[in-house]
Parts: structure tokens; sequence; C-alpha cells
């Protein structure tokens, strides 16, 4: 079975950083593009950074120059080191994964159960 697990998360002052770890297990063949979205009270989930398997990233234009995604193939884990943090920014993070499962003939895509980011000002 496969699993996105996230930690990282937690209460910060405006201006402070957060690194994110998302980490995938599982019985995994490969792994394809990896994201990270999240979701503010309200509000409907957006798409904050993704990575492609040979390391390209994107970035919404409200964290471009804030926030910095990676990931480490050899741990099949994605990363979202996240500066000049400010309260807009508060929301839950999400992991979310493009993979393909042994034994599967496609690529599926899985959430994590998220991780909640809170800035206070």
């Amino acid at each position: 079975q496969v699993q996105l697990v996230e930690s990282g998360g937690g209460l910060v002052q405006d201006g402070g950083s957060l690194r994110l770890s998302c980490i995938v297990s599982g019985s995994i063949f490969r792994i394809n593009d990896m994201a990270w979205y999240r979701q503010a009270p309200g509000k409907q989930r957006e798409l904050v950074a993704t990575t492609t398997s040979s390391g390209s990233t994107n970035y919404a234009d409200s964290v471009k120059g804030r926030f910095t995604i990676s990931r480490d193939n050899a741990k099949n884990t994605v990363y979202l080191q996240m500066n000049s943090l400010s309260p807009e920014d508060t929301a839950v993070y999400y992991c979310n994964a493009d993979l393909l499962p042994y034994g599967s003939i496609r690529y599926l895509n899985y959430w994590g159960q998220g991780t909640q980011v809170t800035v206070s000002s």
C-alpha cells in the first residue's frame, strides 16, 4: 500500500521559515511528478510548487522567490523550503505524487494527509 506522509508543519511568526517533508512509502516502481498544494480555510486547494523526476520545478506566482521545492529520489522524498512566510501562507499543505506502483500498468495519483502551517502576525 502506498502512503505519503508529510511532516514539518507548525506555528511560525511572520517572516519566519519552515521546511516541509513528504516521504513516499510502499511498493513503488517509479515516482514521476511530485507537488505541494495548500488549502486555506474557506478556499479551494491550490497548487504551490511542482517538481519532475528530472528535477525541473515550477511555482505559483504567490510563492516565487520565497519557496523552494526539491526532491531526493533515493529517499522517495520531496521537500518544501518556505522562507519569508506571511499570514497569507497559513493553510494545510498537502503532498501529491504521480507514481507507478508495482503491479500497476499505469501511473496513479496519491495525496498525503496534510500538515498544518500557521503563520502569526
